[in-house]
């Protein structure tokens, strides 16, 4: 999929010419450009492939200084990128279309998709009384407000015949989540499977011992993860924003490749990684949002369009807003590196 020049017109409010130049090369002292890039959460086997790539030199290769900082929840994340706080980041795309309806004019662009499948769920215990989503009505969920999860929840209420105004919320900080639900303070949380159900296996209870009620699997069917900016730095940096992507999806499909050595070096950096909970979450990440059909098919970053679109007007909608979002208005692919580097390896 290719970008018209109109198009970029649209997205960037200009032709962004220089956008289609080779980065100059480096003058003998010359410092790297700087990249200030946040992923989503904490560092965990889902994100460790843009560890992976800071270690590795993938970002230095491609002409990138960059610095990764962990992020503290998807909701948080396009406030922090329109903010300039970073220069670009990850999140689930939802929450970032959520932010896109409701702040028009926050310049934000989606710029690179890896998660075709949505991980959003909401987990109870499976000794409990909650059986099915419409048994959540009357019962405490624990999250953060930033918490994806959360934040969609209404569009999984709408989906799943929820009455959303019956769900009590109990709002608590990003390590607090699972240990309510241990504790049996909350009667369920919200969140990415990935970070819900690998964090409660890591204080005790087991995956057999957990009720997970996927979103996709109650109507809605939405699209994963996210690379998003601001136009403006497009516009200033268009070379900064093409060479980092490179990178990232190098990272990612190298990880898929090499899923032993991206957890090694994560516990590398992060010293108190336990090896074997983040292998397992990096496993249900790479299985159940990343590799699908269509990416086999398709490569990484190649989203269906009128899928896509569905998404947009699902999430306006669950929000009582009236759609108006266009997958062209908020999402470009001019600066995704070449097809053949954003498959993933035979097998895959």
């Amino acid at each position: 999929m290719s970008l018209t020049a109109s198009r970029r017109q649209i997205l960037m409010g200009t032709g962004v010419a220089a956008a289609g130049l080779a980065m100059p090369a480096l003058v003998r002292g010359q410092s790297m450009p700087r990249l200030r890039f946040c992923i989503d959460w904490a560092r965990q086997g889902p994100n460790a492939y843009v560890t992976l790539a800071r270690e590795k030199g993938f970002f230095r290769e491609a002409g990138v200084d960059a610095t990764v900082d962990r992020g503290f929840g998807s909701g948080r994340v396009p406030v922090d990128v329109a903010a300039g706080t970073y220069d670009m980041g990850q999140a689930d795309m939802n929450p970032v279309i959520k932010f896109m309806a409701e702040n028009p004019n926050s310049g934000l662009v989606m710029i690179g998709i890896w998660g075709d499948r949505s991980l959003l769920c909401a987990t109870v215990r499976a000794d409990g009384p909650v059986r099915t989503p419409k048994e959540l009505e009357g019962r405490t969920l624990a999250a953060p407000e930033s918490d994806a999860g959360r934040q969609l929840f209404p569009a999984f209420a709408k989906a799943a015949g929820i009455d959303a105004a019956k769900i009590n919320w109990l709002t608590v900080s990003p390590e607090l989540r699972e240990p309510m639900l241990v504790q049996r303070r909350a009667d369920g949380i919200t969140g990415a499977v990935t970070s819900t159900s690998m964090s409660l296996k890591a204080l005790g209870m087991d995956m057999s011992q957990q009720r997970i009620m996927m979103y996709r699997d109650h109507g809605l069917d939405l699209l994963g993860t996210c690379y998003l900016t601001t136009r403006t730095f497009i516009e200033r940096n268009p070379e900064v924003v093409r060479s980092s992507l490179r990178a990232l999806f190098r990272g990612l499909v190298y990880a898929n490749a090499n899923r032993e050595e991206s957890i090694a070096i994560l516990k590398r950096v992060e010293p108190l990684t336990d090896v074997a909970i983040e292998t397992e979450r990096q496993v249900i990440s790479m299985e159940e949002q990343v590799i699908s059909d269509h990416v086999r098919a398709n490569g990484l970053g190649n989203p269906d369009r009128a899928r896509f679109q569905r998404a947009l007007a699902t999430v306006e909608e669950a929000y009582g807003l009236t759609p108006r979002l266009t997958v062209d208005a908020v999402y470009t692919d001019a600066f995704l590196p070449p097809a053949a580097e954003r498959r993933l390896s035979p097998g895959a």
